[in-house]
C-alpha cells in the first residue's frame, strides 16, 4: 500500500492542473504498466481508493458533478512540484508555438513523433531476467514473448521503460547480448554463451589423422579405388558412433529432467523466519490476541500501523505473484519437500499465507503452523507452494506470550478459565504491560482500557476462581530453582577440590 501511495503521488504531482479519476488510471497505465490494484485491495471505483489516501490525494469538486484529484506533496516532493509547475508553464508557451507554426504550413499531415530525449535505460533486474533466459540457449525474437512469459510469468512490455521497440531494447544491451540474422528470424544470443560455444568448437576432437599431400611429385597420386575409400569409410563409421553416443546422453539427461522436477533457485527449502526484536521490560504496548490455547498459551501481534502495513502489503504482493498460474504451478512443492519444519506458504481463501509445516497427517494432508497468527490448521498437500525469497525478510509477526504472574487451581487450565480468558480478549485493543522473556515466550500483563476502569486479566481469572496469582512467573520458579540446584552442586564441587 505504501508503494502504491508513492507511485500515485508522484503522477499528481506531475499534473499541476491535476487529474480525473479517469486520467489517473490512465496514467498509470502508462506509466506502471500495470491497471490500479483495485480489486485486489477491495475498492469498487478508483475515487474510492484515493479517499482512503487522505494524506496523498485531495480530491476536488468539478463541473457537472465531476472530481479533480490534486497531489498533496510531502517534505520530499514539494522541491519536485515547485519545479514541475515552472516547467508546465515553458512547456505550454512551447506547445503553443509549435501549433501555431503547424497551422500555418501547407502540407499539414496528422503526423505524431516520439519525443527524442536521454537514451532510455533497461533496469537491472529485467536486464538480469534477459541473461537469465538467454542462459540455457539461444532464442528467436518471434518466440521471445511466449518464452519470457512462460518463464517469469509476466509480459515483457518494453514501452514501461521508455523504449519505442523490441530493438531499441535489444540495442541497448548489445554488450550481452548479440542479434544473429537466420533463416527462421533474428536469433537472440548472449554473448558468454557465445564465447562458451566458440571454446568448445576449439577443443581439439579425435578424427582420424589425415597426412598433407605432397606439393611435388606425382606418385604418391596414383592410388586405386580401394585405398582412396577405405579412410573416408572410417570416418563415416566414427562420426555415426559419435551421433549415437550424443543421442543417447541427450535421452539420459531429459529422462532425469522428467523424473527431477526443477525447483526454482529462489526457492525457500532450510531456512526459517527469524522473530521480532524483544520488547523492554516494564514497557507498555498495543496488542490484539490472535489465537489461543490457555491463559499460558497464546499469540499476540503488536499493533503498529507500520507492520501492519507491511503484513497487508506482503498479502497482497503474495496474491498477486501465486494468483498467476505460471508461477503458482512452477512452484509446486515435490513429495520429498513436503517434511515437518519445511518453510512454504498455502492458499485459503484466494489469500496466501507464509506456514511451517508441523506434521504429515496422511498422503494428502499435513496439519501447518500460521507463524503471523499463531495458530494450527490441516490443509491439503496440493495447496502448498515453495516459498519465494522475497518473503523471507519479513520476520514472524506472531508473538508466543503466556499471561504473567498467573497459574492454573489445578495442573492444568480448566475450559472454564480458557472460556473466560477468550471472552476478555475478543476482538479488542489492549494494553500489554512487558514482564519479561523466559525460554522465548513473552510473560506480559493484559489489561483492557476501553471501560471507565482498567481490567487487569490476572485480577479478573483469580476473582473468578480460575487461576492463583504468585509473585512470580511459573517458568521462572522453576529456572530459578535450576540454577540454585547448579550452583550448590558446583559450590559443593569446589568445597571437595579444598578439602
Amino acid at each position: 500500500m505504501e508503494l502504491l501511495k508513492k507511485e500515485v503521488r508522484s503522477l499528481l504531482v506531475a499534473a499541476k492542473e491535476g487529474l480525473t479519476p479517469r486520467q489517473l488510471e490512465q496514467e498509470y497505465m502508462a506509466m506502471i504498466g500495470r491497471p490500479l490494484p483495485l480489486r485486489d485491495l477491495g475498492f469498487q471505483s478508483t475515487l474510492e481508493l484515493v479517499s482512503n489516501m487522505p494524506e496523498v490525494v485531495r480530491v476536488c469538486p468539478y463541473e457537472k458533478g465531476t472530481f479533480i484529484l490534486k497531489a498533496i506533496a510531502d517534505e520530499t516532493t514539494k522541491a519536485i512540484a515547485r519545479l514541475v509547475a515552472r516547467q508546465r508553464k515553458s512547456a505550454r508557451a512551447r506547445k503553443s508555438v509549435a501549433a501555431r507554426a503547424h497551422a500555418a504550413s501547407p502540407c499539414n499531415k496528422p503526423q505524431s513523433f516520439p519525443q527524442r530525449g536521454r537514451a532510455p535505460v533497461l533496469p537491472a533486474r529485467v536486464k538480469a531476467e534477459l541473461q537469465d533466459l538467454l542462459s540455457s540457449s539461444p532464442l528467436l525474437l518471434l518466440d521471445f514473448d511466449k518464452a519470457f512469459f512462460r518463464r517469469f510469468g509476466r509480459a515483457f512490455q518494453y514501452t514501461q521503460y521508455g523504449f519505442l521497440s523490441m530493438f531499441d531494447v535489444l540495442r541497448s544491451v548489445s554488450d550481452i547480448i548479440v542479434v544473429e540474422q537466420t533463416r527462421a528470424g533474428s536469433l537472440l544470443t548472449l554473448k558468454k554463451y557465445l564465447a562458451s560455444e566458440k571454446e568448445k568448437e576449439e577443443v581439439p576432437q579425435a578424427v582420424p589423422a589425415v597426412e598433407k599431400p605432397p606439393s611435388q611429385g606425382t606418385e604418391n597420386f596414383c592410388l586405386t579405388a580401394e585405398e582412396k575409400s577405405e579412410p573416408v569409410e572410417t570416418q563415416a563409421v566414427d562420426l555415426g558412433d559419435g551421433l549415437k553416443q550424443l543421442q543417447d546422453l541427450e535421452q539420459s539427461l531429459l529422462d532425469k529432467l522428467i523424473m527431477t522436477p526443477e525447483i526454482p533457485p529462489d526457492a525457500v527449502q532450510d531456512k526459517s523466519l527469524c522473530s521480532l526484536p524483544p520488547l523492554e521490560r516494564r514497557c507498555l504496548v498495543g496488542v490484539s490476541v490472535e489465537f489461543i490455547i490457555s491463559p499460558s498459551q497464546f499469540y499476540i501481534h503488536i499493533c503498529s500501523r507500520e507492520t501492519s502495513d507491511k503484513l497487508q502489503d506482503m498479502m497482497f504482493e503474495m496474491r498477486q505473484c501465486y494468483s498467476n498460474k505460471l508461477v503458482s504451478d512452477r512452484y509446486i512443492m515435490p513429495e520429498s519437500s513436503v517434511q515437518p519444519g519445511q518453510l512454504c506458504c498455502v492458499t485459503d481463501s484466494e489469500w496466501w499465507y507464509r506456514v511451517v509445516i508441523h506434521c504429515v497427517v496422511n498422503d494428502k494432508e499435513v496439519e501447518v503452523f500460521y507463524p503471523d497468527y499463531g495458530n494450527l490448521k490441516i490443509v491439503q498437500k496440493s495447496r502448498l507452494r515453495f516459498l519465494k525469497w522475497c518473503y523471507l525478510k519479513f520476520p514472524a509477526q506472531a508473538i508466543p506470550c503466556s499471561l504473567a504472574w498467573v497459574k492454573p487451581v489445578e495442573g492444568t487450565w480448566s475450559s472454564a478459565a480458557t472460556l473466560l480468558f477468550k471472552e476478555l480478549c475478543s476482538s479488542k485493543l489492549l494494553v500489554g504491560i512487558v514482564d519479561e522473556y523466559v525460554n522465548g515466550i513473552l510473560y506480559l500483563f493484559l489489561c483492557d482500557t476501553s471501560t471507565e476502569e482498567d481490567v487487569y486479566f490476572h485480577c479478573v481469572l483469580q476473582d473468578g476462581g480460575c487461576a492463583h496469582v504468585c509473585g512470580e512467573n511459573v517458568l521462572s520458579q522453576v529456572r530459578r530453582k535450576e540454577c540454585a540446584a547448579e550452583r550448590e552442586d558446583r559450590e559443593r564441587i569446589d568445597w571437595a577440590r579444598v578439602i
